[in-house]
C-alpha cells in the first residue's frame, strides 16, 4: 500500500508572518511621515505598533511552520526601519533640531547623532543576525534595537503631548543624551535580559520565572495609569537594568578576589 501524503501546505500560509513584517514596515515608514508633519505623538505610536507586529511575526511564523531565511533578512530589513531609521527622525525632526538654535555647529551635532543612533541599530542587528544560535537565548548582548526604541519613542511621547508643560526645543540636550545613551547600549557588550525563558535545553527552554509573568502583570496594569510616563519609565529602567547588572557583577567578582 502506498503511503498516504499529507496535502501540501498552502502557499498561502507563507505571507501571514511577512504580511505582519509588512504592517511593522508601514509603521516605521508612517512614522517617519507623521514626524516631518509634526505629528510627533502619532509618530512615537507608530512605532510602538512596529514593535508589537515584529514580536508577533516571528511567533506566528514559528506556529504556523512558516519560518523561512527570507523570512528572517525581510524581518532585519524591516527593524532597520522601524527602530533605526525611524526613531532617529522621529527624535530628530522633535528636539535634536533644535540644537541649531545654539549655533550652526549644534545643529550639524544634531543630524550627527541621529545618524549615529541609526548606524548603532544596523551594526546592532547585524551582529544579532550572526550570533543567532550562538549566545544564551536569556539574554541579549547589548540593548535590542525594539528596546532602544521603546526608549527614545517613549521619551518622545510622554512630552510631545504636552501633559508635562516641556517641549522638544526646551528638551534637546536631555534628547541628545538619551540619543547617545541608546545608541552605546545597542553596540556595547552590556547584557540585557531577553525574558525568553530559562536557557534550559528541550521543553524547558520556553519557560520564564513566575516572577517575570508576576511582574510583566504588575506592569500591563500600571500601564493603564498614565501609558506615556509608565512606558518610559519602564524603558529607563530595563535600559539601567544592563550597565546596573554589570556593575553588581564587577563588584561581587572584585569581593570574590579580596
Amino acid at each position: 500500500m502506498d503511503e498516504i501524503k499529507p496535502p501540501p501546505r498552502s502557499r498561502g500560509i507563507y505571507l501571514l508572518p511577512n504580511l505582519f513584517t509588512t504592517a511593522g514596515l508601514f509603521a516605521g515608514f508612517y512614522a517617519i511621515i507623521a514626524a516631518a508633519d509634526g505629528q510627533f505623538v502619532n509618530a512615537a505610536i507608530a512605532v510602538f505598533v512596529a514593535g508589537l507586529m515584529d514580536g508577533i511575526d516571528g511567533r506566528v511564523a514559528r506556529l504556523t511552520g512558516t519560518s523561512s531565511a527570507f523570512g528572517v533578512q525581510y524581518d532585519s530589513l524591516a527593524d532597520l526601519v522601524s527602530f533605526g531609521l525611524a526613531p532617529a527622525l522621529v527624535m530628530y525632526h522633535w528636539s535634536l533640531s533644535a540644537l541649531k538654535l545654539d549655533s550652526a555647529a549644534m545643529g550639524r551635532v544634531g543630524w550627527a547623532v541621529a545618524f549615529l543612533y541609526a548606524a548603532c541599530a544596523a551594526l546592532r542587528l547585524a551582529r544579532f543576525n550572526t550570533q543567532v544560535g550562538t549566545v544564551d537565548k536569556r539574554w541579549f548582548v547589548g540593548l535590542a534595537s525594539p528596546a532602544a526604541a521603546g526608549l527614545m519613542m517613549s521619551f518622545v511621547w510622554a512630552f510631545a503631548d504636552g501633559s508635562l508643560g516641556w517641549n522638544g526645543d526646551e528638551l534637546r540636550y536631555v534628547a541628545l543624551a538619551v540619543t547617545i545613551l541608546a545608541a552605546l547600549l545597542m553596540v556595547s557588550r552590556i547584557r540585557f535580559w531577553s525574558f525568553k525563558g530559562s536557557g534550559e535545553g528541550g521543553a524547558r527552554a520556553d519557560r520564564v520565572p513566575f516572577v517575570g509573568l508576576f511582574l510583566v502583570a504588575v506592569v500591563i496594569a500600571i500601564l493603564f495609569i498614565d501609558l506615556p510616563r509608565v512606558l518610559f519609565a519602564v524603558g529607563v529602567v530595563y535600559a539601567l537594568s544592563g550597565p546596573g547588572y554589570w556593575l553588581w557583577q564587577r563588584m561581587r567578582r572584585g569581593e570574590a578576589r579580596a
